[in-house]
């Protein structure tokens, strides 16, 4: 990009990963592999769930939801990031902001739906005598309207606020994609409102995500205990024990990108970090949820019987 002297910034240069000319190959057969990998499993588990009639449940309701939401996120920066390696690193104003916004609404939601799957082992697992009653359409509806809603209002409230922001003449982030914090660093004018933003949604997001879902699980460790024989508590784990995985995962490697990336020097290391979370766990969710399910291998095989015979 040709720059001027106090020139307003049309365009905003990714570093990505790396600004080795080695390693972009080498870096886009890998990546391009984890997103194959994550369209196929999150695509092939929503049609299954969509197909199979014995998973048209309370609880693949939620992971039908999860793997969109993972499928639809992965599709926000995973392109420009595989077309990065092998051209110029160079986003417009517009797709970057437009880039901002989906990627903090999936994630926003994401962490929701997280939160309504804990509701779900909880009253599977504490009340399954009105598992059916607790867990209706209308409720399990209600929840996802509501993860999408208050995901959408993160999204406005960072992005909105992003772009009251001027950028001049400095336009490189550095970052694979359009983020919060790299975005703040290049800002012109005051990021005190921005900043703001940041720690009340996160805040909003962290406190319902945290409180909700540590709830959850106490109350299931406590009736857990309260089983009498080893098999029925295995059983109990069993029921949880992908959300748990998934839960871990998610917001563990969340919460280390965001810690070493609010620190500035700790910024190279926060990029490489984010890499685990934005990338490798939506390729993971589909595994997580198939490999350790009796009720999703059973339903493949039934499914790929009458699809191939």
């Amino acid at each position: 990009m040709t720059q001027r002297n106090s020139s307003l910034v049309t365009e905003f240069i990714l570093v990505g990963l790396s600004e080795q000319s080695e390693v972009q190959l080498p870096l886009f057969l890998l990546f391009l592999g984890i997103y194959v990998f994550t369209v196929v499993g999150n695509l092939g588990l929503i049609t299954l769930i969509g197909l199979s009639s014995s998973l048209h449940t309370p609880m693949y309701f939620f992971v039908f939801n999860l793997s969109f939401i993972d499928l639809c996120y992965s599709c926000v920066f995973t392109p420009k990031m595989l077309n990065d390696f092998v051209s110029e690193n160079i986003i417009s104003y517009v797709g970057g902001m437009t880039q901002l916004f989906f990627f903090c609404f999936f994630v926003n939601s994401e962490c929701y739906v997280l939160v309504s799957m804990a509701y779900d082992c909880y009253v599977a697992i504490c009340n399954p005598f009105l598992y059916i009653v607790t867990m209706s359409p209308q409720v399990c509806s209600l929840l996802m309207f509501g993860s999408y809603v208050i995901g959408f209002a993160g999204a406005m409230a960072h992005t909105g606020s992003m772009l009251r922001l001027t950028f001049y003449d400095s336009n490189v982030i550095n970052h694979y994609l359009c983020e919060v914090l790299p975005l703040l660093q290049l800002s012109c004018t005051s990021t005190h409102v921005n900043v703001l933003a940041f720690f009340i949604v996160g805040g909003v997001v962290i406190t319902i995500s945290s409180v909700g879902i540590f709830i959850s699980y106490a109350l299931i460790l406590s009736n857990i205990l309260c089983i009498p024989s080893a098999e029925g508590r295995s059983e109990a784990f069993i029921t949880c024990g992908s959300h748990i995985i998934a839960v871990a995962l998610f917001f563990g490697s969340g919460a280390f990108t965001y810690l070493t990336t609010y620190f500035p020097r700790s910024m190279d290391q926060g990029r490489f970090a984010s890499v685990f979370y934005t990338n490798v766990v939506p390729m993971l969710n589909p595994l997580i949820y198939s490999l350790r399910n009796k009720d999703v291998k059973l339903a493949l095989g039934k499914t790929l019987k009458r699809v191939l015979f």
